[in-house]
């Protein structure tokens, strides 16, 4: 951790560290974070949330949210904003799996039924929904469609059957972000991209069945809003992003912004800062992929609830609608948007980067979906798959403090390859069907990969959120059944 007079605290959850740390800084950073979580983050993490405050045109702060650990550039759990007209947009800001990102589905099913059923259940989806390194879909389009597709994302699964009708009002910016430009994607990640649409890929990415645990947290009253209305309630939980496509699109522009740094005279304190001016013609190109790329993962995320959709149906022999299974909400946690913001009593447009951060919006922002604008975003952050999740909402707060802006999970605090050595995969399976979580799993040491051990606890990253008013606890959830990649 960095001494104390290198760090202000401003109140028990909340860290700020003065521009006058390091030679560049043009605001302060902040982090998020009890005196525990602080105690465990990497020093990494304190250097690069302040090199992050040393890029062009950032306004206010840089942030690092209580999930925050390394990233490529910025930190995973990092929040920046940059001025549309004088700031720069980062592809490290993003990161590689462009809207990576978590989708929470109800049902009006309650664990007395399905608990017997989870087997089966898992056993289906592990069949329906393609998990792994490099694994294609089920669900195929064709070369024709596929531009399409990027282009205006759920919109396009709405008018062509692969949706229900208000599908798209409960996905974060209706499910496309616009400005997708699919001529500025190169063959390489298209030719990536067009086989893998409903599928979970691998590393932390996971398809969850989980139950409402009261015994963590349920705010009864909230939780009406967003269909949860019973403490023994099941849902469905994704966890994936935009693929191979998404990751060959940040290789292809990382590339290409490294050069033209040189052009533009920006200077960054690391390579993986690379960045160029927003407005300028890389900058823009670069959007308008990363657009397609977020439009992608919207697909994919809606492609895998159709299949659970249709895994419940047939397990429980009734059609999906009679069991209740609309959308709670989908979030994107690897992403830049443009954003109108106030603070200190002035409005900006900014370029808002969220790398393993979630969009936090307050009461009656427009962008809610009307059943939700009394009460603020849903807000889903995904804990390990032994520990369970939570479904939280935002706050006033968090726009006037983090441009509307919280946590995405709990952090990693070990490397994948540490928990391989720490716990083999067979005996992981074990321990979580001993705790009553049947887990299929592509490869055992994918499985070993994402041991609760090698994660941050959960609790204390939303408790710390909570407590900083950024986002507020609704329900927690616990995990019974687990397709993993």
């Amino acid at each position: 951790m960095l001494s104390n007079f290198a760090m202000k605290q401003v109140s028990d959850v909340l860290w700020e560290i003065p521009p006058s740390y390091k030679p560049g800084m043009r605001v302060p950073a902040r982090i998020y974070a009890n005196r525990e979580l602080l105690q465990a983050m990497d020093r990494i993490v304190f250097e690069q949330v302040t090199n992050v405050a040393c890029l062009p045109g950032i306004i206010r702060y840089s942030y690092a949210m209580a999930d925050a650990h390394w990233g490529y550039g910025f930190p995973i759990g990092g929040v920046a904003a940059f001025d549309v007209e004088k700031g720069v947009i980062s592809p490290g800001g993003i990161g590689f799996d462009i809207n990576c990102g978590m989708r929470l589905l109800r049902t009006n099913l309650r664990l007395g039924e399905v608990k017997p059923k989870v087997r089966e259940l898992v056993d289906l989806l592990f069949q329906l929904v393609p998990a792994g390194v490099g694994v294609k879909g089920t669900q195929r389009f064709a070369e024709t469609q596929f531009e399409e597709i990027t282009k205006w994302g759920v919109k396009w699964c709405a008018e062509h059957d692969l949706a229900w009708e208000d599908d798209p009002s409960h996905v974060e910016e209706g499910g496309y972000i616009k400005g997708a430009e699919p001529s500025k994607v190169s063959g390489q990640a298209k030719s990536r991209g067009i086989s893998q649409f409903g599928t979970l890929g691998s590393g932390n990415h996971y398809l969850e069945i989980q139950v409402v645990d009261p015994a963590r947290h349920f705010d009864q009253v909230l939780a009406q809003h967003f269909g949860i209305v019973h403490e023994d309630q099941v849902v469905v939980m994704i966890h994936c992003g935009s693929r191979g496509f998404g990751h060959q699109i940040a290789t292809d522009y990382v590339r290409n912004f490294e050069g033209g740094m040189k052009r533009a005279g920006i200077q960054v304190r690391d390579r993986e800062l690379a960045s160029l001016p927003f407005n300028s013609r890389e900058g823009q190109d670069y959007y308008g992929a990363m657009a397609c790329a977020a439009n992608f993962a919207f697909v994919n995320r809606q492609v895998i609830v159709q299949k659970i959709r249709e895994a419940f149906g047939r397990v429980f022999h009734r059609d999906p609608e009679a069991l209740g299974m609309h959308l709670v909400y989908d979030v994107c946690h690897n992403i830049a948007k443009v954003e109108r913001h106030t603070y200190d009593g002035s409005t900006v447009e900014a370029i808002v980067h969220r790398k393993g951060a979630t969009r936090s919006f307050g009461p009656g922002h427009p962008d809610i979906p009307p059943p939700y604008r009394s009460v603020g975003q849903p807000v889903i952050i995904g804990g390990s798959m032994e520990t369970g999740s939570y479904l939280l909402v935002g706050t006033q707060r968090a726009m006037e403090e983090t441009f509307g802006s919280t946590a995405h999970g709990s952090g990693r605090t070990m490397s994948r390859t540490a928990a391989k050595k720490s716990i083999r995969g067979h005996d992981l399976q074990r321990k979580m069907q001993e705790k009553g979580i049947y887990v299929k799993a592509a490869t055992m040491d994918g499985l070993a990969e994402e041991a609760g051990m090698a994660y941050k606890d959960i609790s204390q990253v939303v408790e710390t959120m909570d407590r900083a008013g950024i986002s507020k606890k609704v329900v927690a959830l616990r995990p019974i059944g687990n397709v993993k990649g």
